[in-house]
């Protein structure tokens, strides 16, 4: 006997980025930088930051939102919220639970995923496997970070590198029968774990040895992440698009994860596709870490940059070190804009 597996689309797609934006001048008079020289290694000219009391929940809400108004879809029918962060608001509760209060998803199960700038790839393999098992049938993914409050703003080989945003996706089980996410593929390798990270030490109970406190910012070697990216990322492209019995030929637009204008001219290159066919705005808004491939497809979308239907590769790198791929035939049109 053969499980039935239902079929699975993206319906909406939505984005939030705080109102306060920062120039490659204006980081300038924090450290010995200049635009040219910020520009020329990365492809970034601003990023949007959080101000005062602005906070993760509130830029994934309003992401959700969107997500879910795109969709013409009822957010009571919502079964199942997954956020994608690795710098959350609180360690607990969830940002996933705070997302749920916000948008008033009082049917949906909520929880967080860690896999740092794969995350919302991690999070759409969730979401495929627990539609295509019927499990559920409307799942929000979301996916936010907030690395502003996480940088050293003295060191300039990271601090210019992130920016702060929430993006999110509505998945829901076809309508129509037909399944639009074709593959998609995790992957993992920890022992590289210490190549990118954020501490999180803690202080010891008084009563015991103490720990050794670490600054709480990033910390990243930057040349060792390049290289993983550059070498894993077209690999793992061509073994997801290869286990649909697809080549780069099908793929009309790849949304890649928005770390470095450098990375994605290198995946491009090792993959012998045109740079057109990869969609950038990493110099608007920098690295967003989980939240840059549901911005980046927002924006295309918004742009007419996608046509209808389009195959589309989604892909993430980033802390673990992860990396995840998946390939989705894009159909869903904005139905707000519908009459």
């Amino acid at each position: 006997m053969i499980d039935k597996r239902y079929p699975v689309t993206i319906t909406g797609v939505g984005k939030c980025l705080p109102e306060k934006v920062i120039t490659n001048d204006d980081l300038a008079t924090l450290v010995d930088t200049n635009d040219e020289w910020i520009f020329s290694r990365s492809g970034i000219k601003e990023r949007h930051i959080v101000s005062g009391n602005e906070t993760a929940s509130s830029l994934a809400a309003k992401a959700a939102k969107e997500a879910i108004e795109f969709a013409g879809a009822d957010v009571k029918d919502i079964d199942l919220i997954i956020c994608a962060t690795s710098l959350p608001d609180n360690l607990y509760p969830s940002t996933a639970c705070e997302v749920q209060l916000a948008i008033g998803a009082t049917n949906a199960a909520a929880f967080d995923i860690v896999a740092a700038c794969s995350g919302l790839i991690y999070g759409l393999k969730i979401a495929n496997s627990f539609i295509a098992s019927g499990e559920y049938k409307n799942v929000l993914l979301v996916g936010v970070d907030i690395h502003s409050r996480f940088v050293n703003w003295n060191d300039r080989s990271t601090c210019v590198l992130f920016g702060d945003g929430a993006g999110a996706l509505l998945v829901q089980r076809s309508q129509d029968e037909q399944n639009d996410v074709l593959a998609v593929d995790i992957r993992a390798d920890g022992t590289k774990a210490s190549e990118l990270k954020i501490p999180l030490t803690g202080i010891n109970c008084p009563l015991v040895e103490p720990n050794t406190p670490e600054l709480q910012c990033v910390n990243m070697n930057g040349r060792e992440v390049y290289k993983f990216a550059v070498n894993y990322v077209p690999e793992s492209i061509l073994q997801v698009l290869k286990s649909i019995n697809f080549s780069v030929n099908d793929v009309d637009k790849y949304v890649l994860h928005q770390a470095n204008v450098r990375i994605i001219q290198a995946i491009a290159d090792k993959l012998q596709e045109s740079n057109e066919k990869f969609y950038v705005n990493l110099h608007k808004y920098g690295n967003t870490s989980s939240a840059s491939i549901a911005i980046a497809l927002t924006d295309a979308i918004e742009e007419n940059k996608i046509d209808y239907p389009s195959t589309l590769v989604l892909s993430g790198f980033g802390a673990g070190l992860t990396w995840g791929t998946a390939v989705v035939r894009w159909r869903a049109k904005d139905k707000r804009k519908q009459g």
